[in-house]
């Protein structure tokens, strides 16, 4: 995104790239144990077990346990990347808590500030804690608001499982209303797994166009996947249900719209 090449890391594909073609991690595996494949064993993987801007692509439980326990046998770190989908956005507090694994480290930010302001948190076992006193040091720290909202979010939020489940109502409510679309409408289809939902289409322009329409209906929405092909859903944890059904029948009138110029145009 910044225009600078990432040297010191090697993309790799995700869950399901190869459609059932090659074995899960057949192709990593390879490059790891084999000394010529020119492929340096990486210090740690790090991954999204739902993929947000690359397309609300989600992980199966199963792929990501052969992950960590890839990492394990051969010494790599784990690390999930929970900024986006941590925090309740899938259901439980932890997105990979479905999978049943403990990653080595994991980053959390975005929603674990709690009303809206900067904060970050980045965990890690302890037997990682290498970290001198002092050494750690740099002049990005929390902020004292940030601490009070957080606290007062994990406190209140967290103190039972009422957030979880109404995330996962909510994400059914969702769901459905986008199963609709994808039935009615042709070149469409859906995925994603608690409050962050998506609606893929085949031809990726129109995902775009729905977003537009939406906006101009007083819906905020956006594009992701590597062609902007998805209308990306996040609604906040904690919207009432009127106001989700609401958002729900502006989006499904955005794709009908946009549905009526294609046909119109041909």
């Amino acid at each position: 995104g910044a225009g600078i090449p990432l040297v010191h890391s090697t993309p790799m594909p995700f869950d399901n790239y190869f459609d059932g073609e090659m074995p899960d991690f057949h192709w990593f595996e390879r490059v790891l144990d084999d000394a010529g494949s020119g492929l340096n064993r990486p210090a740690a993987v790090i991954v999204e077990t739902v993929q947000g801007e690359g397309g609300v692509n989600v992980a199966r439980p199963e792929w990501l346990r052969a992950l960590a326990d890839l990492c394990s046998s051969r010494d790599i770190l784990l690390i999930v990347d929970d900024v986006q989908m941590g925090c309740g956005r899938t259901g439980p507090f932890f997105s990979f808590e479905i999978a049943g694994i403990t990653p080595d480290i994991v980053t959390l930010s975005k929603s674990i500030g709690g009303y809206g302001l900067p904060m970050a948190l980045t965990l890690f076992k302890p037997e990682l804690d290498v970290w001198t006193p002092g050494e750690h040091n740099g002049t990005f720290r929390g902020n004292n608001p940030a601490f009070v909202t957080a606290t007062a979010a994990l406190e209140q939020y967290w103190a039972d499982d009422r957030l979880s489940r109404s995330v996962a109502e909510k994400g059914e409510q969702v769901h459905t209303a986008l199963t609709a679309l994808a039935d009615r409408f042709e070149g469409v289809s859906t995925r994603g797994r608690g409050l962050v939902r998506g609606l893929v289409f085949d031809q990726p322009d129109l995902a775009g166009q729905v977003c537009t329409a939406a906006f101009e209906s007083g819906l905020l929405t956006e594009t992701s996947g590597p062609s902007d092909e998805v209308v990306k859903l996040l609604p906040p944890l904690t919207i009432s249900p009127d106001d989700l059904t609401l958002g729900l029948s502006i989006l499904t009138g955005a794709v009908a719209a946009v549905s009526r110029e294609r046909e119109y145009r041909a």
